[in-house]
């Protein structure tokens, strides 16, 4: 979609921009439309949980009159959204936890203030699950996200509210953050752009589970990212948070991200990947994928759907499994990583499915890290390797569209119905955020084509450690050829 200038439901960054610019909207009248369009569809959507509309008036105001004075930043007078753990002084963050439901920072989290200082106004928080460990967005402080395409299915999670405010125009900018897919997911699942950046490219200062102290430091697995409408917006929104955090790298390095490898479809040289060795893709992915994969052919760029380079996926799910509850396990009360280490040490030593692999990782030593580690940096040099010969990855975000809410528990019992058949929820789902999350990968989120019932399908597009910008151009080159954004059909446009 080529969204208008005047369309303030679906602009895009640059056409909102242009149009305060020129002055045919002001900053104030922006957010004023913003904040109507909230009021009146959020209710069944709930995608905004914490609204900050007070002191982003303020933010619009001080915005028109840097206007006047012709001044010119990134997202001056932009609205702009978050997800909840972010830390905005005076509001809450509560990662989803209700005994955390009072606590509120006194500072914002580094990512906070650098859109802040590009000029975005800040409107609120978007939901999330409890703890950030779900693929839905419910807790029990702020109820249940639902899919702006089918409000009885999930945006995703653990960034859906994001994902779900974005498809409803509630703003054109959301900062999401991933470990498990967690911006890739939404993005695929609400139809919308997203980008899971480099490990390390952007600060993790102020995003921290309460009441720990926005110390500098990079997480694991951890990144956080933008996601939009457009990929010309993330790329925008991450020259704005990315960078070292000056308190403690940027003592001694400067951001200098390369520029995308190619400008044009036809050089760029793709593998798609459509299948996973310990997991299906169900047909309505697969199939898009595939039709993907035709039109990339056809408009010239070097495809091809199979390489000898490409790394074990059934082997770099397994490690990514243990790592990711390896990051994880600190969160654990003592009694509970007791527990965990007891369900580790009696499992069978020949036990390689990925629900053994989970319980291992809660298990989890410094020593045992060390050794994972390892096992990740020749992993890594794989993947360097195959980026010799190819410059991006296809690779599903996910292996289903939406699917429809399943609050029940155990959570371990849950189940996914993949064209039919039932796997376990949990391996279903964080399966497809290996490799980009193993080995620190940018992956950016783009949307295709739609299932024959309307549901947004979307791929994550995989590159080079630190090339995050091919990845979004290579997005860009498919939006601009095949169609990208479009506004779900029940919204008022």
């Amino acid at each position: 979609m080529t969204a208008d200038a005047t369309d303030l439901n679906y602009g895009s960054i640059g056409a909102l921009l242009g149009a305060l610019h020129t002055r045919k909207i002001s900053a104030s009248e922006l957010l004023a439309h913003t904040v109507a369009r909230i009021e009146a569809l959020d209710g069944p959507i709930n995608a905004i949980i914490v609204r900050d509309f007070d002191r982003a008036r303020e933010a619009a105001r001080a915005a028109d009159a840097a206007l006047g004075r012709g001044e010119r930043l990134p997202l001056l007078g932009i609205p702009v959204t978050l997800k909840e753990p972010f830390n905005v002084a005076g509001l809450p963050t509560t990662w989803g936890f209700p005994h955390f439901r009072d606590f509120k920072p006194a500072e914002d989290a580094l990512v906070v203030s650098r859109l802040k200082a590009a000029g975005a106004v800040i409107i609120g928080k978007t939901n999330i699950p409890i703890g950030l460990r779900d693929f839905q967005s419910y807790n029990e402080i702020h109820g249940t996200t639902n899919n702006p395409w089918d409000l009885g299915r999930s945006p995703g999670g653990s960034s859906g509210g994001c994902g779900a405010a974005l498809a409803a125009g509630f703003g054109p900018l959301s900062i999401g953050s991933d470990i498990g897919g967690s911006i890739r997911v939404p993005s695929h699942f609400c139809g919308v752009f997203g980008h899971k950046p480099s490990l390390g490219l952007v600060p993790l200062r102020g995003y921290s589970l309460p009441p720990a102290p926005p110390v500098p430091g990079q997480g694991d697995l951890a990144v956080v990212g933008p996601m939009a409408r457009t990929a010309s917006d993330l790329a925008l929104s991450l020259d704005v948070i990315a960078g070292p955090d000056e308190t403690r790298d940027g003592i001694g390095y400067r951001l200098a991200l390369p520029a995308p490898r190619h400008e044009h479809l036809k050089d760029f040289r793709i593998l798609v990947i459509d299948t996973h060795p310990l997991m299906p893709t169900g047909d309505a992915v697969r199939s898009a994928i595939g039709r993907l994969a035709d039109r990339l052919g056809k408009s010239g760029a070097h495809v091809a759907r199979a390489s000898a380079s490409l790394p074990d996926l059934a082997e770099s799910a397994r490690l990514y499994m243990k790592l990711l509850n390896g990051a994880r396990s600190p969160r654990l009360t003592p009694a509970a990583l007791a527990d965990a280490q007891a369900a580790a040490a009696a499992l069978s030593p020949d036990d390689r499915s990925l629900q053994a692999e989970r319980a291992r990782g809660w298990g989890m030593i410094h020593r045992d890290w060390l050794m994972l580690d390892a096992a990740r940096l020749q992993l890594q040099q794989k993947w360097y390797q195959l980026f010799r010969d190819f410059d991006a990855v296809i690779y599903p975000a996910a292996a289903v569209p939406a699917f429809p809410h399943d609050q029940s528990e155990p959570f371990d019992a849950r189940q996914l119905d993949i064209d039919g058949k039932l796997y376990n929820y949990s391996d279903a789902c964080f399966i497809w955020a290996d490799p980009a999350s193993t080995c620190g990968l940018p992956a950016t989120a783009v949307p295709i084509e739609r299932t024959a019932t309307g549901l947004p399908i979307g791929v994550q597009i995989i590159g080079p450690y630190l090339e995050d910008r091919t990845t979004i151009a290579l997005a860009g080159l498919i939006e601009r050829e095949f169609g990208g954004f479009v506004a779900p059909p029940a919204l008022p446009r």
